[in-house]
């Protein structure tokens, strides 16, 4: 029995380094599937499970506020959009479209949940702002800069702090 284990985990090893290797040779490799979502890490990081692999993606073209990582406070809105994905997609199956990894090894991916584009949705909560690193040349940012324009107009979420608004690359400038 314990052989047998041992047999699986090396496959499923064997399974996970094929699977990085080739999302490092070939970055902007799009690949899909179904994951369950395990973990919300912040409003725009997840962890999911499936096909034997566990992984971590980060929602691509969107940049949610962020969570204190020690002493300093959270930025405004970072608990409502971690709320937010969380309510859309914790503990449920998800389709997931990869695009290659970030710079911390994360997969750049799209997830969709009955139909909808959940980064999209984020974006038209007013809980995200449009993110334009790493976007592969196949990927429509149109909606979410047309979503992103409305909300700043109504002020909604994030857009409702006007000047006071600081955008989550700059507040990881300030508070790290």
């Amino acid at each position: 029995m314990e052989e047998i284990t041992k047999n699986t985990q090396a496959k499923n090893c064997g399974v996970i380094l094929v699977i990085i290797a080739a999302l490092l040779c070939f970055p902007t490799l799009i690949w899909a599937g179904q994951f369950k979502v395990v973990r919300i890490y912040d409003g725009d990081t997840l962890q999911a499970i499936g096909h034997d692999i566990e992984i971590i993606v980060r929602l691509m073209g969107i940049d949610t506020p962020e969570r204190s990582t020690g002493q300093q406070l959270d930025q405004p809105y970072s608990r409502q959009a971690t709320e937010y994905l969380s309510s859309l997609v914790l503990g449920k199956i998800i389709e997931l479209k990869g695009y290659g990894l970030d710079n911390f090894n994360q997969i750049l991916g799209v997830v969709q949940f009955n139909g909808k584009n959940v980064n999209l949705e984020i974006v038209k909560k007013g809980y995200a702002e449009v993110c334009k690193d790493n976007l592969p040349e196949t990927f429509n940012i149109n909606p979410y800069e047309k979503a992103e324009k409305e909300d700043k107009k109504t002020g909604l979420g994030i857009w409702f702090l006007g000047d006071k608004y600081v955008s989550p690359a700059e507040w990881r400038k300030m508070h790290r």
